[in-house]
């Protein structure tokens, strides 16, 4: 896809061009989220004195509320879909005065425990008013985007907003190398004040689309069981992503926290292994998008595991040899960025071949909303088997506990490997992935946009479907 082709003019893709403000919110919002609830907002915790549990639950908090974008589709049949987001966006993006006004007063004052509790409770309202706006984004988008221009649509939205990512992950690299601490996180957080109100405002531009016939959310809490416990192949899959999430959704928060308190380097330093991270995820998603078609989902479910079981090796020697073999921490990233990667796009593409047609919504949500909720809890649990004094009173990690942590992802990737490669997968019947806006740049929140695939519509037989057509594949792919 040609870089002039990804923001659509009247001149280059007049049939896109009414759109383009929701490409724009995609790239704004990329800047927020990365600071607001990604490595920066660990760093900044940890440097307030957070605990290993306080900075697992902050982390944790945007997807274990998941769960709120299901129950948040009531509202769209009575206010629309603008409203509902723009009024969700507009509240969290309050939020992050918080952590803005604390980057000042830890300057002047020092840190104090009540800053770490204000922090985690502002990560906390920020991720509670984001899970209601988000709950209007997809089915908004499918009501208004012309239905073959929905690939190119999203085949842009992953491409910028993985470019405003990385840049912003390399801006907040760049600012802790060459200011001081306090006044580096101030900048950042400023840069995310101003990608959340840009992102307002290009979200305001989109028109809005027919509001969805209203229905009593008993459907949702009735088909949900059904699907989680009843014996089908979704089911058996849907509980291995669950066990996957558990195993990996702590991972980043926890290396991030362990080399800050750790071995000690600097949150530039950390934040250059987070660039490493996400070219990772680019590089292996460039790799494999068009191969996974041909060979099915289930090696890249294999290929996962192995990378993941690498990961898990590399810092168990790492932390054996006390803080030896830097170099290969940049290594370390990179390969934890394909894994997350590899299981995205496979994740989509398996997906699309368990579900029914029929309930295909309610399923791929109920998927969305179970790992992103139950892989969310991991972190906290973590956070308080990890939690250990300092010795100069401060916070720390217990490092042999950290040990038994990838231990646990070891042993899970090495049992999840041979599960996965078990899944019954039917490659004579072409079935096209689902299509999810940002879900291959964002590969360690892509379950939280599974969710937003619930459109109330559909549990009623309506005509609106998830999946991208093959007319949408083909024009994507171009």
């Amino acid at each position: 896809m040609a870089w002039p082709r990804l923001i659509p003019t009247e001149k280059t893709d007049p049939e896109l061009a009414p759109f383009r403000g929701g490409l724009l919110f995609g790239f704004f919002n990329a800047m927020t989220w990365q600071i607001g609830i990604g490595t920066p907002m660990v760093l900044f915790a940890e440097m307030l004195g957070a605990t290993s549990f306080q900075v697992g639950l902050a982390y944790s908090f945007v997807f274990i509320l998941t769960p709120l974008q299901v129950i948040s589709t009531s509202l769209l049949s009575r206010f629309g879909y603008q409203r509902v987001m723009l009024t969700g966006w507009a509240i969290r993006s309050l939020f992050l005065a918080v952590p803005l006004v604390l980057t000042f007063l830890a300057a002047r004052l020092g840190p104090q425990a009540w800053m770490v509790q204000a922090l985690v409770g502002s990560v906390f309202f920020f991720c509670f008013f984001r899970s209601i706006g988000a709950a209007a984004v997809i089915p908004w988008l499918y009501s208004i985007l012309p239905e073959k221009a929905r690939g190119r649509y999203f085949g842009s939205d992953q491409y910028i907003s993985g470019v405003a990512g990385v840049g912003t992950l390399i801006a907040c690299a760049t600012l802790f190398n060459t200011l001081p601490t306090y006044v580096a996180l101030s900048v950042e957080y400023g840069i995310a004040v101003v990608g959340s109100f840009f992102s307002f405002y290009a979200l305001k531009s989109l028109p809005d689309g027919p509001r969805p016939e209203p229905i009593s959310l008993m459907a949702v809490f009735r088909g949900t069981p059904r699907h989680m416990f009843t014996a089908s192949p979704f089911r058996r899959f849907l509980w291995l992503a669950v066990w996957y999430a558990v195993a990996t959704t702590s991972i980043p928060p926890f290396v991030a926290y362990y080399l800050k308190v750790g071995p000690g380097l600097g949150a530039g330093q950390i934040m250059g292994f987070e660039v490493l991270r996400y070219c990772g995820v680019i590089a292996v998603a460039w790799l494999i998008r068009r191969r996974i078609d041909v060979t099915g989902a289930k090696p890249f479910f294999v290929v996962t595991m192995i990378l993941y079981a690498a990961v898990a090796i590399f810092w168990l020697i790492f932390l054996q040899g006390s803080g030896q073999y830097l170099i290969g921490v940049y290594v370390a990233y990179f390969v934890l960025g394909g894994g997350a990667a590899c299981w995205t796009i496979a994740n989509l593409n398996y997906l699309a071949k368990v579900t029914d047609n029929a309930e295909r919504t309610l399923m791929v949500a109920v998927q969305g909303a179970a790992t992103a909720c139950l892989g969310g809890l991991a972190p906290i649990m973590w956070g308080l088997v990890l939690k250990q004094e300092a010795a100069d009173g401060g916070a720390s990690l217990d490092v042999g506990m950290f040990r038994w942590f990838f231990v646990a992802v070891l042993v899970s990737a090495v049992v999840l490997s041979s599960l996965l490669a078990k899944l019954p997968e039917d490659k004579s019947v072409p079935v096209d992935s689902l299509v999810i806006g940002n879900a291959v740049f964002r590969p360690f929140r892509a379950a939280t946009f599974l969710v937003q695939l619930i459109d109330l519509r559909t549990l009623r037989g309506g005509p609106k479907a998830v999946e991208t057509s093959k007319d949408d594949a083909a024009e994507d792919a171009s």
